[in-house]
């Protein structure tokens, strides 16, 4: 087999598991931002995989040029992939869209103006920049996140998807600025091989994962997920105990950047094993929301004293441990239904 052979085999079956993925994602989590997400940045995968060319030193044909700009926007997914699957209070903006499609029509008008008007170089590395920087802000996104979330397999595959994807889009983004003209067929063909690879190694480890872990439908709710055993039922209820006391006699959470370590320090207790008691006995998959519904608790007490009826809600939100306005709103509407103001005038009209 040719290596031109080759390297159409491998893209070919990067397409085919990348649109496989991208289908299954929507067909069973339709509803959940990250698994649309993930949809999209899997057909953005797809074009990346059928269009990209290492050290590429030539005017690209018009038909190319979308599939090029579709890859480099699909960075933008990306970084909003892994807002979404990490950070289970992000919501998509207006502004992401915009940010989106610049992204997308810069890399257009370089395939077919600014290229061909002999400035190659210049749109190559530019596009590559901005890959570097998005890929960026997702790494620095998923360290900030990694530690909040409660199940480990979960967090185990969600760290490789984003580590896998970071790591080929950032060698190749530096392989772009760095090679110049044509880097050869050999090259390519290596590139299509080990994106095949990667594909396939994320698709096997999303299989090993419950869906509905890795894209669970609701977070705001806790759910028990499993049941203590005998033996651990003592030493477990003795921890819960605790744990429920440093929050409601203590009110830890009100504590500026809590973190689990802490948490599991003031227990004397191992993190993993704190993070495990949290998730598997009281149902929680992120410990951020554990926290808010505990601020929350506190909150809708305030709201509803008529004591602090005059009391600011901006005041109320940073006295329960949230650190700014906007977080403490919508954290309380996807507990409560409503507003922190709409909740108040509630209890002001049924007292």
């Amino acid at each position: 087999m040719t290596l031109a052979a080759t390297e159409l085999a491998f893209r070919a079956a990067s397409v085919a598991l990348l649109l496989v993925l991208a289908a299954s994602l929507v067909a069973d989590f339709r509803n959940v931002l990250a698994a649309r997400l993930g949809a999209a940045f899997a057909l953005g995968s797809a074009a990346h995989a059928a269009s990209y060319s290492i050290g590429v030193s030539s005017p690209v044909p018009i038909w190319h040029a979308p599939l090029i700009a579709l890859s480099t926007g699909n960075i933008v997914v990306f970084w909003l992939f892994t807002r979404a699957l990490f950070d289970d209070e992000f919501r998509l903006q207006s502004w992401h869209g915009l940010i989106w499609a610049a992204a997308t029509a810069f890399s257009f008008v370089g395939c077919l103006w600014i290229a061909p008007g002999g400035n190659m170089r210049f749109s190559v590395i530019a596009v590559d920049l901005i890959v570097l920087g998005f890929i960026a802000l997702a790494v620095v996104q998923t360290i900030a996140s990694w530690s909040a979330d409660l199940v480990e397999r979960r967090r185990n595959v969600r760290v490789f998807i984003v580590c896998a994807a970071a790591l080929y889009g950032g060698l190749n983004a530096l392989l772009q600025i760095l090679v110049a003209g044509s880097a050869g067929d050999v090259a390519n063909t290596i590139n299509a091989g080990v994106l095949a690879c990667i594909v396939a190694a994320i698709a096997c480890a999303m299989l090993r994962v419950d869906g509905a872990d890795l894209f669970p439908v609701s977070t705001s709710a806790p759910a028990i997920l499993a049941q203590p055993g005998r033996g651990d039922e003592s030493a477990d209820r003795k921890l819960i105990d605790a744990l429920m006391r440093l929050m409601a006699h203590e009110r830890v959470y009100r504590q500026e950047n809590i973190t689990i370590g802490v948490l599991a320090g003031r227990l004397e207790i191992p993190e993993y094993r704190l993070r495990r008691l949290i998730n598997q006995r009281l149902g929680y998959r992120n410990f951020n929301v554990f926290l808010n519904n505990h601020r929350i608790e506190e909150a809708k007490a305030a709201l509803a004293d008529p004591a602090q009826a005059a009391v600011p809600v901006i005041t109320i939100a940073m006295d329960a441990g949230f650190q700014s306005l906007g977080p403490f709103n919508r954290a309380f509407k996807a507990v409560t239904g409503v507003t922190p103001t709409e909740y108040r005038r509630l209890k002001v009209n049924a007292a």
